[in-house]
């Protein structure tokens, strides 16, 4: 009870240490006059240190001093009780005092119940006669570590020596968590370029490579350890160019050309996504390489004084001109001598035309006997050569110019008799006149084979037309070797098509000679023998002068330019185009058809235009693309790389055609190498259906894959429409890439209780190898259903066409299998008419006047630069300009091939922009705007 009353008052202390003299000893007495004695208050050798309760376990508050009576701890401001005190007591042993410990325990409970301005303490009181001291406060205080970041390091991208902070703050805990990083699971220790003690933060002053990496934030304290997230830091490095090499020496031997250095991106080459350098790999530049001049004689000099011997000399030198850079030396001697007696002059009394030396009888004799023998095996040689010549001409027994084999789709032929000895005729005695009167129809064009029999059921389409006379160099003229000769016909009617479409002049057996060969020919130009009628024409001819005009091959994307002027005055050349039809093998990927085109005796000034469809997907530098020609022997040589600048041939490429300037005669392709898997080749896909002939219920659908060219297609339609085959969805395009994997083909989507489909055929495939080396033939499958009920006369379906990871194309089908219900997409367009040959003025966009100004204009450089380079680079087709300078007039060459280009749209828009930008460029004299302002006002004439 007293306890308890004085517990909160002044009194207490006087009071406990009142109780505390009562109860000692007489001992105990003695002793505290001991220590009265010592006169030192109570100093403690050991006080309470501040501790951290974890989880539910008590701590221990401990406190020791001397010289010292009684011990007690007080808790934030209350008096713990003695009950709760453990004491313990000895003396020390080198000063005789009494050494007092005392210890409580400290609950977690404890710690929750305080609620007060400051954190739960506790302190010791020690007493001795002197007095009381007290030692320093010890807190406690319930330690934790909560799970979440107050903020988690994020990833970085930095450039190499770039300085890299990471940020951490670690999660909220008693005490403070500790903060340690680790890189890819390795502690990262601080050093003169990192730094980690930077209020938790990692700082590294110049990133290297190596410190790219995963980098985690480590907070630990008594309690727990928690992981921030995974920041990744990556060091990159951008591109940088190389020093440029020198330039290459000029690509011409002679002449304006181009030379070129490059730059590699390798200094430093990019890394870890750094970005490529930017700028231009490849520098070009004009150059000017000096022509080599070959030497030429200078003028004999005078002759010199006649010697002893009769003889006389002079000499001259190679010096008009000398020989420059690399040109040929003069051919002949350069010292000259002569008898200058006129072989009077006499040697020991004798002429010297009359000395002979020793032996020449001998000699004399030899010659003779030589000479006779040659001549009796000359003799011998000829018999044999003209006997078996005659033998020959008796087996073929009819003349080469024989009119009865005109008959098959033209009207009369009269050819004069006269003949001039031509060995190659029957009757050799009469001399051949190679000029014959022919009668050429109107051209007619066909739709089906059912169009073809109304000819002789028309005659009216055949009536004739005044005569034309025409000088005409025939390929086969030319394949005779009397070409230089020429040939007239004698035209009775001038039409925009040279021959009937489907009449034309059967071209299937020429080779690269571009001839008819074979003597066995009766005409200069037969009919074509009746052709199957799936096939579409993939062949034309014309007659073209100096005018020029255009050979178009119809639906293929095949077609030819004749400039104007490329055949010279009062001459004619029958020409030729094919389409080659025949298995190819190649490693390479065939791009376009193989294209002939000739005769190969063809004498032009200069180069056609041909132009080729391809099925190239040419957006991205994935294909080296060639330009091929067949030789004599059959074999490919290599005429050009489309991407590198040549000076025989021209070629701009585009995204679904390729535009060729040839100069050469002969059978040329495209073909393409894949440089990586990326490479693309276009496929056009089509789905026909057709009723079973042999199954009243049955349908059939099939899808063809061919490569995505005019021509290609042409070959699939004309196959489907002998079949009967209707088109089912317009036709779409699928990107085939070169990755080596499979073409599916899937039906979908059938109505099954409509529809049963033919086991084991849901699912078809090609191969890699046979859509990447198609060769231009179709590819097909076919997928054969069944209905159920005559009533059911409605499919709907879909086709699923995919490459393994690559592309997808959908084909939807819906139609009716009943003919007189059938809704289908319309059949491959194809006009009424095509033209597949136009002559003169009518094939060529730009006016012949426009044309001649042009040329005038631009042919010639002026001091501002206003030459055909310029008008190269204003039309777009500014590349390979080697090959337009070594042209008589560059300007031409570059109209034509603008012609081929637009040849479609024959929109002059293009080229009127181009000479109106040159027109108003700055800095030119107002004269000189005069020729282009002329140019100008007649084109929008």
């Amino acid at each position: 009870l007293l306890y308890s009353a004085l517990r909160h008052s002044t009194l207490f202390y006087c009071a406990l240490l009142c109780l505390m003299l009562c109860s000692l000893s007489p001992g105990s007495r003695s002793d505290a006059l001991q220590h009265g004695t010592s006169g030192t208050l109570p100093h403690f050798l050991q006080e309470p240190d501040d501790a951290y309760i974890i989880k539910s376990n008590p701590i221990k508050l401990k406190c020791r001093a001397r010289p010292a009576l009684q011990i007690f701890f007080k808790c934030n401001g209350e008096w713990v009780h003695q009950s709760q005190h453990q004491s313990q007591e000895h003396t020390d042993q080198g000063t005789g005092l009494k050494i007092r410990e005392v210890m409580i325990n400290v609950s977690r409970q404890q710690v929750e119940d305080f609620h007060g301005p400051e954190d739960y303490w506790c302190l010791c009181v020690a007493w001795s006669h002197l007095g009381t001291s007290k030692s320093r406060k010890a807190t406690v205080r319930i330690a934790y570590l909560r799970k979440n970041f107050e903020q988690d390091p994020q990833g970085r991208e930095v450039p190499i020596k770039g300085m890299i902070v990471l940020h951490c703050r670690p999660p909220e805990g008693v005490p403070v968590a500790e903060v340690e990083w680790l890189k890819n699971e390795e502690a990262v220790g601080s050093d003169g370029n990192i730094d980690t003690r930077a209020d938790h933060n990692l700082i590294i002053q110049k990133a290297r490579l190596s410190d790219s990496g995963n980098y985690t934030c480590l907070a630990s304290n008594i309690v727990a350890k928690r992981r921030s997230l995974t920041a990744t830091v990556v060091v990159f490095v951008n591109g940088g160019w190389s020093l440029w090499t020198d330039w290459s020496a000029c690509n011409v031997r002679c002449g304006r050309g181009v030379q070129k250095r490059s730059r590699t991106c390798t200094n430093p080459a990019p890394l870890n996504g750094g970005t490529f350098c930017e700028g231009m790999s490849v520098q070009k530049s004009t150059c000017n390489a000096l022509c080599p001049v070959d030497g030429g004689w200078g003028e004999w000099t005078d002759w010199t004084v006649c010697s002893a011997e009769c003889a006389r000399q002079r000499s001259r030198e190679c010096t008009a001109p000398e020989p420059k850079h690399g040109g040929r030396l003069c051919d002949g001697a350069a010292l000259g001598t002569d008898n200058c007696t006129g072989g009077l002059c006499t040697q020991n009394r004798k002429l010297l035309h009359d000395a002979k030396p020793e032996g020449l009888e001998v000699s004399s004799d030899v010659a003779l006997y030589s000479g006779l023998a040659a001549g009796v095996v000359t003799v011998v040689v000829l018999i044999v050569a003209v006997t078996l010549y005659r033998r020959n001409q008796s087996e073929y027994g009819v003349d080469v110019i024989d009119s009865s084999a005109l008959t098959g789709g033209f009207q009369s032929f009269s050819f004069k008799t006269a003949c001039q000895g031509n060995p190659l005729l029957i009757n050799s005695s009469q001399q051949p006149d190679l000029t014959v009167s022919r009668t050429y129809t109107s051209p007619i064009c066909f739709q089906d084979s059912m169009d073809k029999e109304l000819i002789s059921q028309e005659p009216s389409l055949f009536d004739p037309l005044p005569d034309l006379k025409v000088k005409v160099h025939s390929s086969f003229m030319v394949s005779l070797g009397v070409s230089e000769r020429g040939a007239e016909y004698h035209i009775q009617k001038a039409h925009p098509q040279t021959f009937p479409r489907g009449l034309a002049p059967d071209y299937s057996g020429v080779g690269l000679e571009g001839t008819l060969r074979g003597r066995r020919e009766k005409t200069l130009i037969g009919p074509l023998a009746p052709s199957t009628p799936s096939r579409p024409p993939l062949r034309t001819a014309g007659v073209f002068g100096h005018a020029g005009g255009r050979l178009v091959v119809p639906n293929t994307g095949v077609s030819l330019l004749v400039p104007h002027g490329g055949i010279a005055v009062d001459t004619t050349w029958e020409m030729y185009m094919v389409i080659n039809q025949e298995d190819s093998k190649r490693q390479e990927v065939l791009l376009s058809p193989e294209v002939t085109y000739g005769p190969l005796g063809l004498d032009l000034s200069c180069p056609v235009a041909m132009t080729i469809s391809h099925c190239a997907e040419v957006a991205a530098d994935n294909w080296s693309i060639r330009l091929k020609r067949q030789t004599q022997d059959n074999k490919w040589e290599e005429v050009m790389s489309v991407e590198e600048e040549s000076t025989s041939c021209y070629c701009l490429l585009e995204a679904q055609c390729c535009h060729l300037l040839l100069e050469h005669p002969g059978r040329y392709a495209l073909v393409g190498e894949p440089l990586s898997q990326e490479a693309v080749k276009r496929l056009r896909l089509a789905v026909f259906g057709s009723a079973d002939n042999t199954n009243p219920l049955g349908y059939s659908l099939r899808v063809y894959c061919v490569d995505d060219t005019p021509y290609a297609f042409q070959e699939m339609a004309s196959a489907e429409r002998v079949r009967g085959g209707c088109l089912l969805e317009e036709p779409k395009t699928l990107l085939f890439r070169g990755n080596s994997l499979n073409l599916q083909l899937s039906i979908q989507d059938v109505p099954q209780f409509l529809w049963s489909i033919k086991p084991f055929t849901t699912c078809q495939e090609f191969s890699f190898s046979q859509v990447w080396a198609s060769n231009q033939h179709p590819l097909q499958c076919a997928f054969s259903l069944e209905r159920y009920s005559p009533a059911s006369s409605q499919l709907s379906c879909k086709i699923s066409v995919r490459q393994v990871k690559g592309q997808e194309q959908i084909l939807q089908v819906y139609t009716s299998v009943v003919e007189s219900e059938k809704e289908v997409v319309p059949f491959f367009t194809q006009s009424d008419c095509t033209i597949t040959s136009q002559m003169g003025s009518r094939a060529f966009k730009i006016p012949l006047s426009i044309r001649q100004r042009i040329c005038a204009t631009f042919d010639t450089a002026n001091a501002k630069g206003k030459d055909w380079q310029l008008l190269a680079q204003k039309l777009c087709i500014d590349r390979n300009l080697c090959y337009f300078a070594r042209q008589e007039s560059p300007s031409a060459v570059i109209l034509s091939l603008w012609e081929a280009q637009h040849q479609d749209t024959g929109d002059l828009d293009s080229l009127a922009s181009a000479l109106e930008e040159i027109g108003k460029s700055k800095s030119e004299p107002q004269l000189n705007h005069k020729p282009t302002s002329g140019i100008l006002s007649n084109l929008d004439y």
